[in-house]
């Protein structure tokens, strides 16, 4: 598999998420909801919540400076560096460049930033392997992030679809982690208006019924596209493949992509009443999909690396020997899509305690609901140019990698991601 020359897989990973979350039971009684309708309708238990002081700046650096400190990479390797992210700090300036400047790479590492709201990160590795594919890495690595804060507002319908992290990825010729299958990936385009921010709006809108529809015909479009890039659709048979990772908003949203693949693949269309059929896509459904989703349903929509952290939690868990053939879609409103594979390197197992996020997520400290409406009130104005500033002190953070406000129209920073727990 892989081209003649040279194969680029994943060969680092790490999560950073947000000091603080919410339990969704808790916001379902303050809503006035039955808290079933979050816990089971979307499949979510827990809510990251980004403080003023965190930022897709900060948590993709610390996400980057864990994934290069665990897996022993010199931050000299990475000749190439992409974050995705739908929540950028700047119209112009590129979450990247922070990044760049906060790891200490070097200045002959390309750098930039990638939008399609929640595809970007993908777009980004997918532009690192072909970057490597093509001989331009010259021995280097690519480190691609994706960084994203999914907020909706307070007493909003998107207001248990919130989240905040980022997952950091290094991709080189020699993968500890997963092999990709650049034959195996395929892509889908369309202008849809299903979930899009104007430039006047802190908050997106979206078209959430339709959103759904955009995305499962954009899956089928996708792993069209693959099948006809690879010549053979035999590889990419739901039989052959270990686990089926998607685009994870909230997480009932895999279920319904599982089916949609199911129906793609067997080219039929199973309505609820077909028990035999819908039987046999529950069972794949519980197999290849549902134990890779605890990460997803305790942090909650984190856009771009939401993908990113079912194939984390598969690989903390599931201890592969190597050989196993995963499949990832993602997913961006507007819209944008992809579609591939990849193959678990031989001794990835070992590498599961440097990828496990199960320590940082127990440090995090539960919010009430005051607590959490002061919290997301005051980052209605983090980053406007005045004071009151943002302070870590305000809320009970320690040592750590922060943003502290903008002065003088420039965006301010303390602290290192060395020193965040």
């Amino acid at each position: 598999m892989g081209s003649a020359s040279r194969v680029a897989g994943i060969d680092a990973m790490a999560f950073h998420g947000t000091h603080c979350y919410l339990e969704m039971a808790d916001l379902a009684t303050a809503r006035g909801v039955d808290p079933d309708k979050y816990i089971h309708g979307l499949g979510q238990r827990q809510m990251a919540v980004a403080t003023p002081c965190e930022d897709t700046v900060t948590m993709a650096t610390v996400a980057a400076h864990r994934a290069l400190d665990r897996f022993d990479i010199d931050p000299g390797e990475i000749g190439t560096l992409i974050v995705g992210t739908e929540t950028g700090v700047d119209h112009s300036k590129p979450v990247a460049v922070y990044v760049h400047d906060m790891l200490g790479l070097a200045p002959n590492c390309r750098t930039f930033e990638t939008k399609h709201a929640c595809y970007g990160a993908m777009a980004g590795l997918t532009s690192a392997m072909d970057w490597i594919s093509a001989g331009r890495a010259r021995g280097r690595k690519a480190l691609i992030i994706a960084s994203d804060i999914a907020r909706y507002g307070l007493n909003t319908p998107g207001e248990p679809t919130q989240g905040a992290g980022a997952v950091a990825m290094v991709v080189s010729e020699r993968p500890r982690l997963l092999e990709l299958d650049p034959t195996s990936f395929g892509d889908y385009t369309r202008q849809v208006m299903d979930f899009w921010r104007p430039l006047y709006s802190k908050y997106a809108f979206a078209d959430g019924h339709y959103s759904i529809d955009c995305y499962l015909d954009a899956f089928s479009g996708a792993w069209r596209d693959a099948c006809e890039n690879s010549g053979t659709w035999e590889p990419l048979r739901l039989d052959n493949i270990d686990a089926c990772f998607y685009h994870v908003p909230f997480t009932k949203m895999a279920r319904k992509a599982h089916h949609r693949h199911c129906e793609t693949e067997w080219g039929i269309s199973v309505a609820k009443e077909n028990e035999a059929k819908m039987t046999e896509i529950n069972a794949s459904y519980e197999r290849q999909v549902a134990p890779w989703l605890e990460l997803n349903s305790i942090v909650g929509n984190i856009y771009t690396g939401s993908l990113f952290l079912c194939l984390m939690d598969y690989l903390r868990k599931a201890h592969p020997a190597g050989g196993q053939r995963l499949s990832m879609f993602s997913y961006g409103s507007g819209c944008g899509a992809a579609f591939g594979t990849g193959v678990v390197v031989a001794n990835a197992a070992r590498y599961a305690d440097h990828i496990d996020p199960a320590t940082h997520l127990a440090q995090r400290r539960r919010l009430d609901i005051d607590r959490y409406e002061q919290l997301i009130t005051a980052s209605e104005t983090a980053d406007h140019n005045e004071a009151p500033y943002p302070d870590p002190a305000d809320w009970d953070l320690g040592q750590g990698l922060y943003y502290v406000g903008t002065r003088d129209h420039i965006r301010q920073y303390t602290g290192s991601a060395a020193d965040t727990p």
